[in-house]
């Protein structure tokens, strides 16, 4: 009877230090649930001290990789565009941590579970970025889903665990079509790696397209969901409704950011080679991104479901850069990205200012409330007409350097007609944008106007220094391209 070979793994061949950073956070999520077993009167902001803590340390891990690297059995790629989107997600997810610095208590706040949940769902987030497998990217979009799944649902109102089933609902049958689309991929290619897939289907002239093109329509539809791409962003609003702003903002920015790594690794394998069906199918869902949630929230009075719609539209016009599949087109992905994080920053921080617990639902975020707060709060009136008028495009504030930046890229590249939807797109926002600004400045206050009564110095100094980057980005928009360039030019983007 033959020996079973032995199977060897040399530690030091799987590059330990790629997943290193991914582990800290996870360690983090532990401690942070093995401290609450051990004495469970701690108050909440020791958990969030080490939650920014393990997070800065992540940072500083992720900083250290400055070229291609692989490890872990090969499934993890630690490019620059990997470095450059965890950077992102990294800092993104510490400013809105700092959010939970709040005076008011609410429910959720109480478990040290949702800060554990709220690192593991940042750990997913940097697998989907670090890899182009599509296993690994199906077990941390899973991991980051479960998590947020749940963050919502323990704010325990009736909007909230309603906004939690749709998410999961959305969430599985999502979860469903990456698993076919990855099992059509994996049986046309034999191998689950996108480097590979590429490589093989380039090699065999696409054969068997209309069995990929299945499987294409599959991962588009699941990451249509994940980044709220029509028409799979209907869940958007209910779930930015039922969820605190601290934690709405976070889903606007942090998990879209992978989403869009995973569909840039995706989609290069047919922009490179001009495949015609799959641009016009992304030429179809951008144009209907951009536009059909744009035309929703003119009709909103809700001031979080105006954001909502917004940041669907605003994900139209990333993933433009995506179909335009240029290297101008991915700098400005970033550059676009990381101007609306500072923006949404301070929208949502102002929402989660004036929260209130003594309301009835949804109260807080209507339009009506916010009459003559110029009167009342000038300053953080002052600074919500900003972000508006930052939202809607307008110069000099930090969005419309990447509008013009992404628009620029259409047009260098040809896409004249994505570039005039654009253009009318951002005329059209503009009037919800300033629909508030309208109602802050020109208004009289009415009784139940808001009093800021969740604020700290905390949460100030973040919608103050989100404010600073957004007035005065002009000053950073060049260092930022240095920087964008320098990182995805060595992916060989």
């Amino acid at each position: 009877m033959s020996e079973i070979p032995k199977i060897t793994v040399d530690f030091f061949s799987l590059n330990f230090a790629t997943i290193a950073p991914m582990i800290i956070v996870i360690v983090a999520a532990l401690l942070i649930l093995c401290i609450d077993l051990a004495n469970k009167h701690l108050d909440k902001s020791l958990y969030i001290i080490l939650a920014i803590l393990a997070l800065l340390i992540d940072l500083g891990f992720v900083l250290g990789f400055d070229s291609d690297t692989r490890g872990f059995f090969d499934l993890l790629l630690f490019d620059g565009v990997a470095t450059l989107s965890q950077v992102i997600i990294i800092i993104s997810s510490i400013f809105f941590m700092l959010l939970y610095f709040n005076k008011l208590k609410f429910h959720e706040l109480n478990y040290p579970e949702y800060f554990a949940l709220y690192l593991f769902a940042v750990a997913g987030f940097q697998f989907m970025v670090t890899s182009d497998s599509l296993i690994l990217i199906f077990v941390a979009l899973e991991t980051s889903s479960m998590a947020l799944y749940t963050m919502i649902a323990m704010h325990n109102r009736l909007t909230a665990i309603e906004a939690a089933i749709k998410y999961f609902t959305m969430g599985a049958l999502s979860t469903a079509f990456f698993a076919f689309g990855s099992m059509i991929f994996y049986a046309q290619t034999g191998s689950v790696e996108l480097s590979e897939v590429s490589q093989v289907l380039t090699a065999s002239g696409f054969n068997n397209y209309t069995i990929v093109l299945v499987g294409t329509c599959f991962i588009v539809a699941a990451l249509a969901f994940k980044l709220s791409l029509f028409p799979f962003h209907l869940w958007v609003a209910d779930v930015y409704e039922g969820s605190t702003s601290a934690l709405a903002g976070f889903l606007s920015v942090v998990p879209k950011i992978a989403g869009f790594i995973v569909a840039l690794r995706f989609f290069e394998i047919f922009i490179i080679h001009n495949d015609k069906f799959i641009e016009m199918l992304l030429y179809v869902i951008v144009i209907l991104t951009m536009t059909i949630p744009n035309v929703i929230a003119l009709l909103q009075n809700d001031f979080k479901r105006m954001l909502a719609y917004s940041s669907i539209s605003n994900a139209g016009f990333a993933m433009a850069a995506i179909l335009i599949g240029t290297t101008q087109a991915t700098q400005s992905l970033f550059l676009y990205w990381i101007m609306f994080f500072i923006t949404n920053l301070g929208a949502f921080a102002i929402l989660w200012l004036n929260r209130t617990k003594n309301y009835t639902e949804n109260s807080d975020d209507n339009l009506k409330k916010y009459k003559g707060l110029i009167k009342t709060s000038p300053l953080i009136a002052t600074l919500m007409g900003i972000f508006m008028i930052s939202l809607a495009g307008l110069p000099p504030f930090s969005l419309f350097w990447g509008k013009l930046y992404l628009i620029g890229s259409a047009v260098n590249a040809g896409h004249l007609i994505l570039a005039v939807v654009m253009i009318l797109n951002s005329a059209i926002a503009a009037y919800y944008y300033l629909k508030p600004v309208v109602f802050i400045f020109l208004n009289e206050p009415e009784n139940d106007t808001l009093k800021l009564e969740n604020s700290t110095s905390i949460i100030k100094f973040v919608v103050i220094t989100s404010a600073i980057f957004t007035i005065f980005s002009i000053f950073i928009i060049e260092p930022l391209l240095q920087i964008i360039s320098y990182y995805t030019q060595i992916s060989g983007f």
